[in-house]
């Protein structure tokens, strides 16, 4: 589907139009000095493409907070811990929602941090939730730096590998980035070469104008027009806009920044006593604590810290954690989470849905409930669902048969852990061997075929013996249990799916 975002006029009042499905594939890259309009292109970019695209805005000054207001973004205030920002942008990923990262408050340092926390969880999201998100990074040049700056060295690294692979590895895991910076010669190269789209603002510096001709492709002696450009005027290259350089200027937006440009306002008469105004301080003044932080304590000298290191440490008494929050039943959880499991499994069509969508129905489930605890994570949840596919009874449950071979499905994938179980618990009770229609349902498919190479599959790796006795009827010995299913008839109906209705 091809969506053209509008993003003003170009030369004769020509719609300036952005390929948002190209955008996503190519990248984009806006230059512009301070004041040339890189956050109102930023801004119009986003309006007109967030009923389309999951959007995350990375905001080292709070401005974009205002989308959440008309469009819905959630504001995530970056003063956290790395590792739960790293756990939200996950949760992000996981339910499409837009996101606005506020890093506005922090220090250079922190923000860094911050943003490398956040990156790093949308980066390494579960390959089930890479849906295509718009990530969009204001003043790129802090979280990329091209050289070291007064901020620590690991800080640096983390972030700058981050970056790096939001815009070199992003592709492929639905990351398109989107970053702005105010001079080329501040963003580290290997961030800024993955751009194949690029919009040029306003800049006076040499270095930074040869810099922008050569990205698109023009002549140095054109390169002086970067100096004459307006505010709000860019020159536009890369797939998803044009072909060849063209200008264009940025339309209306519709939400505001919360910071503004400064603006001359009129001076206040000079009252005559100004003197007593400045240096009498006022009683709400006088009663308010004038709060100042400590300098930070000098580092401690090399002796100190060998003789810290030689010092005996005392044997550590371990306190009780006190919980502030109630205590879970576990039991009574685990029982809550079985109850969903089995109406999850009673839908007729969830053999066939995939594991993604059977697993927001079980967290929309678990929130209708009010499950207490956090859910299960998406591994635990595949293991779940391929033991509650099986439902064994308690005798089964309880034998030793029945723990090894669980023990033994955990060495397959998940999604083959379930029809291994079925066999299992089949060839422990005596009961007959499933039909190739009810692994194929087990696995996911209508192809019985498709079952009978698992059933190769699973033979070749050593856990089971097919074999066949003098009526064509099929039988599954367990070498490892020392147990075999009773003849069952391999083209025959779905046994497993009729018991479950006829319980139901």
């Amino acid at each position: 589907m091809k969506v053209a975002i509008d993003m003003g006029t170009s030369s004769g009042a020509t719609p300036a139009t952005l390929d948002l499905e190209e955008l996503l594939a190519t990248r984009l890259l806006v230059q512009g000095n301070s004041g040339s309009g890189k956050s109102h292109l930023l801004r119009r970019l986003l309006e007109q493409s967030a009923p389309w695209v999951q959007q995350c805005i990375i905001d080292p000054e709070g401005d974009f907070t205002t989308l959440s207001e008309r469009y819905g973004h959630q504001v995530i205030d970056a003063t956290r811990t790395e590792a739960e920002l790293t756990r939200i942008a996950a949760r992000v990923r996981q339910h499409r929602v837009s996101v606005v990262l506020n890093l506005e408050g922090l220090d250079v340092e922190q923000q860094m941090r911050a943003a490398a926390a956040f990156l790093g969880g949308m980066f390494d999201a579960d390959r089930d939730f890479w849906y295509p998100v718009l990530v969009v990074v204001d003043e790129a040049q802090l979280f990329a730096p091209s050289v070291a700056g007064e901020v620590s060295d690991e800080a640096r690294k983390l972030s700058l590998g981050a970056m790096t692979n939001l815009m070199c590895r992003g592709r492929k895991r639905g990351l398109a980035g989107v970053i702005a910076t105010q001079r080329l010669a501040k963003l580290a190269k290997n961030v800024a070469a993955e751009a194949s789209n690029f919009l040029m603002g306003r800049t006076f510096l040499d270095i930074d104008m040869a810099r922008a001709a050569d990205l698109l492709g023009m002549e140095k002696r054109q390169a002086e027009q970067f100096r004459d450009l307006a505010r709000g005027h860019f020159v536009a290259l890369g797939p998803a806009i044009s072909r060849r350089p063209l200008p264009v200027t940025i339309g209306e937006v519709v939400t505001s920044a919360r910071s503004t440009s400064p603006k001359l306002t009129p001076l206040p008469e000079a009252p005559a006593d100004a003197a007593d105004l400045i240096f009498t301080a006022s009683p709400e003044e006088a009663t308010r604590p004038v709060v100042r932080r400590p300098p930070p304590p000098p580092p401690p000298s090399t002796n100190d810290l060998l003789a810290q290191l030689s010092r005996a440490r005392p044997p550590e008494v371990e306190a009780a954690p006190q919980s502030l929050f109630p205590e879970i039943d576990e039991a009574e959880r685990d029982a809550q989470i079985d109850e969903i499991m089995a109406e999850l499994l009673g839908d007729p069509d969830a053999s066939f849905r995939t594991v993604a969508v059977l697993y927001q129905d079980f967290l929309v489930r678990c929130r209708i409930r009010r499950v207490p605890g956090e859910p299960p994570a998406l591994p635990a949840f595949k293991r779940k669902l391929a033991v509650a596919r099986v439902a064994p009874d308690a005798a089964t449950v309880q034998s030793d048969g029945w723990q090894q071979a669980l023990a033994l499905s955990e060495t397959l994938t998940d999604d083959v852990q379930g029809v291994f179980l079925v066999l299992a618990q089949a060839a422990l009770s005596g009961a007959p061997c499933p039909s190739d229609a009810t692994l194929a349902r087990l696995y996911g498919t209508h192809s019985a075929s498709r079952a009978r190479r698992l059933l190769t599959w699973f033979e070749e790796r050593g856990l089971l013996v097919v074999r066949l006795d003098f009526r064509n009827n099929r039988v599954v010995a367990f070498p490892d249990l020392g147990v075999e299913t009773a003849p069952g008839d391999p083209n025959g109906p779905d046994t497993l799916e009729d018991q479950r209705g006829a319980a139901e």
